[in-house]
């Protein structure tokens, strides 16, 4: 059994762009006013639907307008894909929503998973080892273009000299840092070295009891305290909505804080639903009773 929670039960929503800009707007300001913790988007460049043609907008320039249109939930993108865009350019986009927000960004990054988009936009793609490189030399990148006064880096896959990034975050260090994916050798160690917050994407509970056990284990060889490091997962609502109170309680018991509700379809109306569910769920917290 996975030691009692150290964290507080948080429950955010997430949709995915294929909705309308009216849509996302309704999501966000349903997030805000019925107190979910926190509010997310995707990032991909081609609808994940069996159309690939189907409307689907850009992740980070969202985000500033969630920014701009909210003003409690925090607010973030579950996860950004790190081989769309060179780190600093991502930092500094970070660091804008950041300001924009007054420090509610959760930062989210991912190695990046859709082939069909890089094949489209000749971005370079590789081995699964290639993106998790990629992955494991920018999150340092990240960190120290928000941290320190310039930053110089030679890697494999990114070059940096003396490079500057003003201002910095609003929030210091810098955002919560959520790492996503659920590679046990590469990624997960990852998170040990340089997460704040591990995301796994809807696997079942038992699987995410066995993974955040490997993640215990790399903390103890990195020598850092697995208690700092919040767990979170996605519950994609028209799959497993009906067996909502069921997952979180059984994500509780393996030491998950962090729920993500996921949609993509009737986005407004699946919201005022999960809106008025949300007491019962936070209810589900022993701990807040």
């Amino acid at each position: 059994m996975h030691p009692p929670p150290m964290h507080p039960l948080r429950i955010g929503l997430k949709v995915s762009q294929n909705a309308t800009i009216d849509e996302l707007e309704a999501v966000w300001r349903i997030a805000d006013d019925a107190g979910f913790d926190h509010c997310w988007i995707m990032d991909h460049f081609a609808s994940l639907r069996d159309d690939h043609r189907s409307d689907i907008f850009e992740a980070w320039t969202l985000l500033a307008g969630m920014a701009a249109r909210t003003t409690r939930t925090r607010i973030g993108c579950a996860v950004t894909g790190n081989t769309y865009r060179h780190p600093a350019v991502l930092a500094k986009a970070a660091v804008t929503v950041d300001h924009l927000s007054r420090g509610r960004l959760e930062f989210g990054i991912g190695a990046g998973w859709a082939e069909n988009e890089h094949t489209m936009l000749g971005l370079p793609f590789g081995t699964v080892g290639d993106r998790a490189t990629r992955l494991e030399e920018a999150v340092p990148i990240i960190r120290s273009l928000w941290t320190e006064p310039s930053t110089s880096f030679a890697g494999r896959h990114y070059q940096l000299v003396d490079a500057i990034a003003e201002p910095k975050p609003v929030q210091r260090p810098y955002p919560p840092i959520w790492i996503g994916g659920t590679g046990r050798r590469r990624t997960l160690r990852l998170v040990a070295e340089q997460g704040d917050v591990w995301n796994a994407p809807g696997n079942p509970v038992e699987e995410v009891a066995e993974l955040s056990a490997v993640l215990d284990r790399h903390c103890a060889d990195v020598g850092r305290d697995p208690a700092e490091i919040r767990r979170s997962v996605q519950i994609h609502v028209a799959r497993d909505g009906d067996r909502m109170e069921e997952l979180i309680t059984g994500y509780l018991g393996v030491g998950v804080t962090e729920i993500i509700l996921t949609m993509s379809d009737s986005p407004v109306a699946r919201c005022e639903q999960l809106a008025e569910r949300l007491p019962a769920l936070r209810a589900l917290d022993a701990r807040s009773a």
